[in-house]
């Protein structure tokens, strides 16, 4: 290992407090664009159309997903084909990245969602029996805290509205309340 050049500071020195998880913030990113295009009935071909430049749907679907980064200017055009301000859209994604508040979160037990019958969430059941295997014996809590972005993702996966996923968690015997 070579020593440090002397313009060479690490993060912390730098003055750095938080550590950025960049996949969560563009994954947070992505799904913030997502809900603002269905928030406005647009299907990504319908974005596109609204876009300056030319930009595959593939494109702007790993955008979507977080699974390729934006570049600021992209973020600009496509904030604003949105009729989107984008330093407020940046807003919302930080506080969803660094916030420690678990408002829009849903608590569940997963041995409750495993255990349950429902054909529709049969994605959802298998889910929750992966996360507990997981574990191979070792304590592990089965309750765990849903954000809004995986409602609407595990939602997808069952073929349910987001709003009609949470009703029918809150009818399996206590399994989803609203996170303290």
């Amino acid at each position: 290992m070579s020593a440090p050049r002397s313009g060479d500071r690490g993060a912390t020195e730098r003055g750095a407090i938080v550590r950025l998880d960049t996949a969560n913030y563009q994954r947070v990113l992505g799904d913030e664009l997502r809900r603002l295009r269905k928030q406005r009935g647009w299907t990504r071909r319908d974005l596109n159309r609204r876009l300056q430049s030319d930009i595959s749907l593939q494109t702007l679907a790993t955008y979507e997903l977080g699974t390729r980064q934006c570049s600021v200017v992209r973020l600009v055009e496509i904030c604003l084909a949105l009729e989107e301000v984008p330093h407020e859209l940046m807003a919302r994604v930080h506080q969803r990245v660094f916030s420690d508040s678990p408002v829009g979160r849903i608590r569940i037990d997963l041995r409750k969602v495993a255990r349950d019958t429902r054909p529709e969430l049969l994605p959802l059941r298998r889910w929750a029996k992966g996360k507990l295997s997981e574990g191979n014996g070792i304590h592990q809590t089965a309750d765990v805290s849903l954000d809004i972005s995986a409602l609407e993702r595990m939602a997808e996966l069952c073929g349910l509205e987001t709003v009609e996923l949470i009703a029918r968690l809150r009818t399996i015997s206590g399994v989803a309340e609203a996170a303290e």
